[in-house]
Order: structure tokens, then sequence, then C-alpha cells
């Protein structure tokens, strides 16, 4: 740790720009980053959070010299780049969020391995970088890989695929048919970040202008919105989140740059051990499934409708003092003599509160609908499947009717993810969830999201033939949209499986139906896919 904090003082004056208020506070931000990191090394890391959205595809087997070794290493030095979803730094709490963090806590857990997330605040992407490169810090989060941050540090495989936009003021009517059109505009992004290598040869070297951050007065987008640059080129995925975060309403992404795609990484700095421990966290990258932090952490808007409904309670409690005082003060002058304009006056305010308290209630309906909808595809969402069940069973207790529950589930959609990426996946999701709708049509039925690629379907009153019937329906028209998949063993369109398993008798429970139509999605599956396996529950 000596070494650590002698190394910053002696090349503190080459981090520090010449500007006097802001050496000042680079100063302070190098003795916190000190100070943090002595604690650190004195002390076990605290336990992290979210290691529960993080599951396995397939077991990850490491050696006994391998968790021997990562359990004796020191606790890792971690800082973070806000880059919602994958980071995000909550200031209230002082702790980062993210997919990021989700991943690196869940490994933790797997292996043993300790560190510690370091307030880097006060350092811009480039200052980070340099300082893993230096080893002041072990780990930074998340980075695209560059060849010479891979000269001088190291990258773990990709958690995170997307690709930098072209943003510019909404109205301003940039017409972008390609990244070639750059060349004749001004162009703006942050210090740090890969761009200056993606814009050789597209935009001249004085048509460049870098900035310290994108949010803030001197930000990025601030810029942008007063006519500094014609377009920001940013990440695509970062500035959907942030753009409600901040609300950047004023903004729009006016092209996405497909030809030069980025994927997200661990940085290390580059020592014998970090090699080591590379190795590990590749293998659980290679087989984690992130699609639960995913959904958790793509949050922009419902954070801000719970932002918004926030200052409307405030808004609306300060204006009912407000005109309770307002009141008393009229009540004795015009109670006498404007005892009609009064009534008038009263009529009106009561008005303008009923309006105030339906606006409130809309969006509180809103809340509740965004709690119970997928965000990606529309359909119903887990929680509310769920609910579904719960009740449609308690229901077939009382009532003895037919219960059925499709499983629906993607074959091989992996492929299309690896091959033509994931907003193409997201259009083909989006895709099935119309094909469902358009075959689970009585008002009783329920189509939900399950998770990542499944989807499920509650058929109350439905008995196996006619579910069967309605699985053949989902089968037909999901083929019927010949999605491309040509990396699929079978070289064609998407498909999909479908197990049915339907209540007739018996005590069974809603886990047991539930369970039932997976065993058939998975009998379905392994007779070769793009079938309907079914099945009937009775009293035996």
């Amino acid at each position: 740790m000596m070494i650590f904090f002698d190394w910053t003082l002696l090349n503190l004056s080459r981090l520090l720009p010449p500007d006097p208020g802001v050496r000042l506070r680079r100063c302070s931000a190098l003795l916190a980053l000190c100070a943090v990191a002595s604690a650190a090394s004195a002390s076990q890391a605290a336990p992290c959070e979210g290691a529960q959205r993080i599951q396995l595809r397939q077991p990850v087997t490491l050696t006994a010299q391998q968790r021997q070794a990562l359990q004796a290493m020191e606790p890792l030095r971690v800082t973070a780049v806000s880059a919602p979803p994958l980071v995000r730094y909550d200031a209230a709490s002082q702790r980062y969020t993210g997919i990021g963090p989700d991943v690196l806590c869940f490994i933790s857990q797997q292996t043993g391995l300790r560190y510690q997330m370091l307030p880097t605040r006060g350092f811009t992407v480039a200052e980070k970088i340099q300082q893993v490169q230096n080893g002041q810090l072990d780990l930074l989060m998340p980075l695209s890989s560059a060849p010479e941050r891979a000269r001088l540090g190291l990258f773990t495989q990709p958690y995170y695929d997307s690709y930098y936009a072209a943003i510019a003021p909404r109205g301003r009517r940039l017409e972008l048919q390609s990244s070639a059109d750059l060349a004749r505009l001004r162009v703006g992004f942050v210090e740090g970040v890969v761009m200056s290598e993606m814009l050789q040869g597209l935009v001249p070297q004085g048509q460049w202008r870098t900035y310290q951050e994108s949010i803030g007065p001197n930000g990025l987008f601030a810029a942008l919105s007063a006519g500094e640059i014609d377009v920001a080129l940013y990440n695509r995925d970062f500035f959907a989140q942030e753009r409600f975060q901040h609300e950047l309403f004023d903004l729009e992404v006016v092209h996405v740059l497909r030809e030069f795609p980025r994927s997200y990484r661990f940085y290390l700095h580059r020592s014998p051990r970090h090699a080591e421990l590379v190795q590990v966290m590749d293998q659980y990258l290679a087989a984690i499934d992130i699609r639960d932090s995913l959904v958790e952490h793509q949050d922009g808007e419902r954070r801000l409708i719970e932002r918004y409904v926030q200052q409307r309670n405030q808004r609306t409690l300060l204006q009912a003092v407000s005109l309770g005082i307002a009141l008393l003060g009229l009540a004795g002058f015009l109670t006498l003599r404007h005892y009609r304009r009064l009534v008038r006056r009263l009529s009106d305010i009561t008005m303008h509160v009923m309006q105030q308290q339906e606006q409130l209630l809309e969006a509180n309906r809103r809340l509740e609908q965004l709690s119970q909808t997928d965000g990606l595809t529309g359909l119903a969402n887990r929680r509310h499947f769920d609910a579904a069940l719960a009740r449609e069973h308690g229901r077939w207790q009382r009532t003895g009717d037919p219960l059925s529950l499709l499983m629906v589930d993607l074959d091989h959609f992996k492929f299309v993810n690896d091959h033509y990426g994931h907003a193409v996946g997201d259009d083909y999701l989006r895709a099935v969830a119309r094909a469902l709708q358009a075959s689970v049509v009585r008002a009783t039925d329920l189509a939900a999201r399950y998770g990542g690629e499944e989807f499920v379907c509650l058929l109350p009153e439905t008995d196996s033939h006619s579910a069967q019937q309605v699985a053949e329906r989902i089968r037909s028209n999901v083929a019927a949209l010949a999605l491309p998949n040509e990396q699929a063993p079978a070289r064609g369109c998407l498909t999909v499986s479908v197990g049915v398993a339907t209540l007739t008798g018996g005590r069974h429970d809603a886990l047991a139906l539930q369970s039932e139509a997976d065993a058939q999605l998975y009998a379905a599956k392994h007779a070769g896919r793009n079938r309907v396996m079914a099945t009937v529950l009775t009293g035996a």
C-alpha cells in the first residue's frame, strides 16, 4: 500500500491540469483515493449485491489451485465509468449499480475473489484508464477494447455488445445516410473513449472536439444543445438511459454506427496474477446469463415516472396548503360582500384540485401498468403471470374446470443474438410477442414473457385438445413470420417449441402444472424442436 501511495505522490503533477481550481479538486480526489485504498487493504471487502440477477447457462469448474490463488489474492481496487445500464453511480447511497457490478459480484461469490469499489468520481475516463495501466487501480469497468489499451492492460471476454450513435438536437433534420456523412459536420465525443481510431478517414481532425464528461454545464450534451457541435457520438444504449435520467428530451439519435460495433469488458492492470484472474473471469463470462440484470437496470423510463410522481405529490401538497391559507383569508371578506363570486371561485378551485388528483391517479395507474408489463414486448411480465397463475389455480380448485398452461421457447435463439446482434434479437422477440397475441384471443387468456426468449400462455377453462390447437396456431404463426436464422443447425427461419400441460383433476398445485409444461417443452426440444408436446394431469 505504501508503494501505491508513494507512486501517487511522485506522479501527482503529471496527472494534474494547469487550471488551479481543477488542480485542487483533482488533488483532493487523489488523496481520497489513497485513503480509501488504504482502508480496503486493511479490511475485508464489503459484501456486494446483485449476484442473484446473474445465472449460469452451464457449470463452470475451477481447479483447487485456481480457487486457492483467488482466495489468497489481495482485494482488487476497482473503479467504474458511469455508463447506464452497465454502471450507474448512486450519489445518495454512494455506490455503483448496474450489469457490470452484478457480474463482478456474481464472480466474487462463486470464487471467493474479494474487491473494493473506490470512489473516483473526480477523474475523467482517460485518467481512470491510466490509473489501471500504472497499477494505481486493479480493475476498471466497463471499457471497450482497443489495440493501445490491450497493449498496456488486460481485457476479459465481453459481457455486453452495443453500438455508438450520432445524436443531434430534435428537429435539426440532419440527413445521415451513412457514417461517411459525418465528414461535413462538427463532431464531439467524451475524452478517453475509443473514437479517434473510428473517425480516422471519416472526419477531418480539425472538426473533432472532446469533452471531459457527457453531463454537466460544460459537458458533451450541453455543447450539443448550445450549437457548439452538430452531432455528439455516444453509446446508443447509454444515451437511452441518460435521456430519461437527465431529461434530455430535446436530443435524439439520428444515425447508428453499425459498422463500428463495441463490446464492453473488464479492464485489468497487466500483471501475472491478473492474467490468471482474466482466465477465470473468461470462464464465467462465457457461461453467464445477464438477462435478469439487463431488465433490472434498463429502468430509465421507470425512474423518470417515479421522479415525476414524487414532484407531483410535493406540488399537490404545497398547493393544498396554499389553498387553505388563501381560503381563510378570503372567507371573511368575500362572505359579506361577494358571496356569489366566492361560490364561483370555490368551484373553480375545486375543479382545479380534482384535475390535479386525476393527473396523479393517472400517473399511479401508469406506474402500476409498468410494474406488470414487460418493457420490451408489451406482454404481461413474470410478476403479472405468477399472480394470474395463482388466481386461476384457485378458481380450478373451486370449479374443477380444466386449466391449461403453454410454455413457448424460441429455438436456437442464441444464434440470432450472436449472428445478427441483440438489437435484431429484440426485434424478433417483439415479433413473436405479436404472434402470441394474435393466437391467444380470449379475454380470459393471458400471454406473458416469462424471461429471455421464453413465453407462457395461461388458458382457463380450456381442455387439452383445445390447448394443443392454440399451441399449434402459435407454432404456425411464428413459422409464417419467416424470420431468418442462418446460423442455426437447420439454416432456416426462426421456430418455436411448445410444451402443454392441462389440469383436469387431482390435488396438483400450480407449481406441478408449471413443471409439467416445462417438461413437455424440454421433450419437444429433445424431439427435434419446432413442435408441440402435451400432457394431462389427472387425479391419478
